[in-house]
């Protein structure tokens, strides 16, 4: 009998991993998401919400770090079973044709290695920014998060990066999902089209959700806070 290691090493094994890590990636989205919208209802209420996330939260430490590992885990198999299966064939096609209406490919699909890399180029400017980036107290406690992302998308040039970046998020979650619904061996006749069908809802309204935060924080700055290129 494979050794559990031997198993996530196989080509199922990797496309096992891809698609949990992958569907762990799509719920922490959905919570950030959610907490991120409350930006909507001024600096005390997003700056309370920070301020338990990061105060009232002794787990907060633990969740970042399982975080992380569950991020680079579905970044290292992903471009090691792209690596993998370039290199089965390493002479391509000499021109391509679509797959048929059965198939599953599309841009998306087609884009997935590169939207990831996009993605890490994102993540890590976007930590950079929030995580140790300059911070201000709040006078109720934890940090003012609230004029720390007013600060962060003041700039026309950071907000359409965003918006280009949220683009991106949609596009790899919109074949993301379906694949990971495919690598679970979730297939079901009735459910699993509706499975798909919620899936890309969710990455629409996953990345049209922070662009119009972007936007909206930009639209919204105190003052004259507005950077003009």
């Amino acid at each position: 009998m494979a050794s559990r290691g031997g198993f996530l090493s196989t080509s199922v094994g990797t496309k096992l991993l891809i698609g949990v890590t992958g569907f762990l990636l799509f719920l922490y989205l959905l919570i950030h998401i959610g907490g991120n919208a409350l930006i909507f209802f001024g600096p005390a209420v997003f700056n309370n919400y920070a301020y338990v996330m990061e105060q009232k939260n002794p787990l907060l430490p633990l969740i970042e770090l399982a975080l992380l590992a569950v991020f680079l885990i579905h970044a290292f198999k992903t471009v090691r079973m792209f690596l993998a299966n370039q290199s089965a064939r390493p002479v391509p096609y000499a021109m391509k044709k679509p797959a048929g209406t059965p198939s599953r490919k599309t841009l998306a699909s087609s884009t997935m290695i590169v939207s990831g890399l996009w993605l890490l180029v994102f993540l890590i400017i976007h930590v950079k920014a929030f995580r140790f980036g300059p911070e201000y107290d709040w006078p109720a406690g934890g940090r003012d998060l609230y004029r720390q992302e007013m600060e962060n998308l003041s700039n026309p040039l950071m907000v359409l990066f965003y918006i280009l970046s949220m683009t991106v998020v949609g596009s790899h979650l919109f074949h993301g999902i379906a694949s990971a619904v495919q690598s679970l061996g979730l297939d079901h006749p009735k459910w699993t089209p509706r499975l798909l069908f919620a899936g890309k809802v969710f990455a629409v309204i996953i990345a049209v959700g922070f662009m119009i935060i972007a936007a909206w924080v930009y639209l919204n700055q105190p003052g004259a806070g507005r950077v003009r290129v």
